[in-house]
């Protein structure tokens, strides 16, 4: 039996490409999907077995709306997946402005969407949360400022989760993936795959970037009750990317010969 039938999962962000690799996983797992979302054209693209909505995740009103919804619709919501991010960042010259937006999108909003559900997620008895954090939130990656500082600080908002939400059998986790083969990544290498894998190569010790699905199964084991007793963790999924070092995947010694 698939390990998510009958739970009902919230997907913020499924209609990118991590997104809708992680909604169709979640699926094939047995979970119903709602995907939340302010891209109407990837929603519409979505296929028919999902359940797509238009909200902006950065309003309450909108979000109460949505998980009022759910319920509605499907009898109650057991996962939250925070997903959904901005991109806004212009390193040390980012405006104000700027890092309130992206703070309150990548951050404040996932605190937000998980605390509007959670007498549901209570209710179900099995509740859980992931939150998408990155590699980001642990290296330092010039040119970026407040992405790499929401998805730090997504580490420990889920942490703070953890603990105060266990006593309502709450579990709240996170993943970091490395660089994944996304929106971003294929509209910067023109939909080059084979050339975004050959860049991200010497980054990861799997020698590629990561796809949509296989981050999913990642949400997936987290989302469910094959994870009972596992909570307040940052799972990485990230091709080895955060234990590589310096060094790369070639041998260095070499390198000393004159």
């Amino acid at each position: 039996m698939p390990s998510l039938t009958g739970k009902v999962a919230l997907v913020t962000g499924g209609a990118t490409k991590i997104g809708r690799g992680v909604a169709e996983v979640l699926r094939d797992e047995g979970a119903t999907v709602v995907v939340a979302d302010i891209d109407s054209a990837g929603l519409d693209a979505l296929p028919a077995d999902l359940d797509p909505q238009l909200v902006d995740i950065a309003d309450d009103g909108q979000v109460a709306t949505l998980i009022a919804g759910i319920v509605d619709r499907h009898g109650g919501l057991d996962v939250v997946v925070n997903l959904a991010a901005t991109y806004l960042d212009n390193g040390a010259e980012t405006s104000r402005e700027d890092w309130l937006t992206g703070l309150n999108v990548n951050l404040v909003s996932a605190a937000r969407v998980a605390e509007l559900a959670r007498p549901h997620l209570a209710k179900s008895g099995k509740g859980a949360i992931v939150n998408f954090a990155s590699i980001s939130s642990s290296a330092a990656q010039t040119g970026r400022w407040v992405y790499p500082v929401s998805k730090a600080a997504i580490v420990q908002l889920t942490r703070l989760q953890a603990i105060d939400y266990a006593g309502d059998g709450i579990r709240a986790n996170s993943v970091s993936p490395g660089w994944t083969w996304s929106n971003v990544i294929e509209g910067v290498s023109e939909g080059n795959l084979e050339h975004a894998d050959s860049v991200a190569a010497k980054f990861h010790m799997l020698g590629r970037l990561g796809r949509p699905e296989e981050v999913g199964r990642v949400v997936a084991f987290l989302a469910s009750d094959a994870a009972s007793f596992v909570t307040a963790a940052d799972y990485a999924v990230d091709g080895g990317y955060a234990s590589l070092g310096p060094e790369g995947r070639e041998p260095a010694i070499p390198l000393l010969a004159p």
